[in-house]
């Protein structure tokens, strides 16, 4: 379910179209579009889908929210057990616990006014989310257009390919030059390795 979408943005195309390299893929891809979805579904996909493959992932988040409807209280009666019954980790099953607390306790109320920063304290804070998860929600949930998350290891593949580059400091150096649009150059790069 997708509250809104995130389309392609005049300013943002130009700007991404001064590097070579990204001319190359809006070209080959079009103007970026991506929907936002609702945060405490998408922090729930986050957490079930950390280190697995992109297929386990889907099954997985599948059979929570068959189970759950990914309703807070239906999360809570379920249980970490009953998570766990469901082939999830323990860890994770704690993890999905926490965040149907602090979704019931209004944990979340108001995150969309933060900045980048402050948003990512927040979600942080919380068991079984970490930098890359909270960097998913901020571009996919909340909709943020200046997010570099190279702690995603597809994406940080490709800029090293198609840059030349080597290590995530160097990836982190390239993502200067597409400020601020980084979301956007983020999601070329993820539709290239998709491609």
């Amino acid at each position: 379910m997708h509250l809104s979408e995130r389309t392609a943005h005049p300013e943002a195309l130009a700007h991404l179209a001064r590097d070579p390299v990204m001319a190359r893929l809006i070209e080959r891809h079009g103007p970026y579009r991506w929907g936002l979805h609702p945060l405490f579904p998408s922090l729930v996909r986050a957490v079930v889908g950390q280190q697995l493959s992109n297929a386990v992932a889907r099954t997985m988040f599948r059979r929570v929210q068959g189970a759950t409807g990914l309703e807070p209280e239906r999360l809570l009666e379920l249980g970490e057990e009953g998570l766990r019954a469901l082939g999830l980790a323990r860890a994770k099953g704690r993890a999905l616990v926490g965040l149907a607390r602090a979704q019931r306790e209004g944990y979340f109320e108001g995150i969309e006014a933060l900045s980048d920063d402050e948003a990512t304290a927040r979600l942080v804070g919380l068991r079984g989310v970490g930098p890359w998860t909270a960097q998913m929600v901020l571009i996919f949930s909340l909709g943020r257009m200046d997010v570099w998350p190279t702690g995603d290891l597809g994406m940080l593949r490709q800029a090293e390919r198609l840059y030349g580059l080597e290590g995530r400091a160097a990836v982190e150096a390239l993502g200067e030059r597409f400020r601020p649009w980084r979301s956007a150059a983020a999601h070329y790069l993820w539709a290239e390795t998709d491609a």
